[in-house]
């Protein structure tokens, strides 16, 4: 297998690359934070029928506080990531073969063997590449030939690291 394709210098790509990342690495926070709130507002409510209700009524306010400023964490992130990487829109170009994925973005580049991917997780846009538990780089299906994008999933899919 050899893919290779290019990445255009486009000022949105970078923005987008980061809210994934960002997505991925932050949706914790979303969960812990949903559930901080769910108790604080369960908390609160006993508070209302119970005698000792007014001694617990302040960490329910906390939890729920918390919870929300938590959930607001990770849309935060990815606001911030893509305002500050709209200035990095420079060429670069994939090179994709059985052994490796090579990236260059500008005078950049780099590269994972697929030896050390350990899972792969397909996003609207993205292939999200791990390394051990890591995100460590996307792959931009939308840039690739429809040919090219079905030649590596099968590849991936016969190297069991996207889920069934």
């Amino acid at each position: 297998m050899h893919i290779r394709f290019d990445v255009p210098a486009d000022p949105a790509y970078p923005g987008r690359v980061a809210a994934v990342l960002a997505g991925v690495r932050l949706r914790r926070y979303t969960t812990i934070g949903a559930f901080l709130a769910g108790l604080g507002v369960v908390g609160l409510a006993v508070s209302r029928f119970v005698s000792w209700g007014d001694k617990i009524s302040s960490l329910c306010w906390a939890l729920l506080v918390g919870g929300v400023l938590s959930m607001l964490y990770a849309p935060w992130v990815r606001a911030k990531a893509r305002r500050r990487s709209g200035d990095y829109a420079v060429e670069g170009d994939y090179d994709i073969t059985d052994d490796n994925i090579m990236m260059r973005s500008g005078s950049e580049s780099g590269g994972i063997a697929w030896d050390g991917v350990t899972r792969v997780v397909e996003t609207p846009d993205f292939w999200v590449v791990y390394v051990g538990r890591m995100p460590a780089t996307v792959i931009p299906r939308w840039l690739m030939s429809d040919a090219d994008a079905e030649t590596l999933r099968a590849f991936m899919a016969e190297q069991e690291l996207l889920p069934s």
